[in-house]
């Protein structure tokens, strides 16, 4: 499912158009990535978790050249923790 298949699903399920499901879905991903950005947590109770989590720095392998090693800095990612709902659902 891409963006478009998200938001005619939200159209349809709200019965509402899909200009507003555009809006809204762009208001949630915009509100999820600013609280990330300030390093805060996004949950919805039985759904899931976003989070911002630092990656220590590691050595890393060249791609380009195997035997030369290089210095992977430490950097900033989204992870995100799926809840019990969830889980079963897709167990299912």
């Amino acid at each position: 499912m891409n963006k478009q298949d998200l938001i005619e699903t939200m159209a349809n399920r709200a019965k509402i158009s899909k200009k507003s499901a555009t809006v809204a879905l762009e208001a949630l991903t915009d509100s999820i990535t600013k609280t990330l950005q300030n390093r805060g947590k996004v949950s919805i109770s039985g759904f899931g978790a976003w989070y911002a989590n630092t990656r220590a720095a590691r050595m890393g392998v060249n791609p380009q050249n195997t035997t030369e090693r290089i210095n992977i800095p430490e950097t900033t990612v989204a992870k995100f923790t799926p809840g019990k709902n969830l889980k079963e659902a897709v167990r299912k």
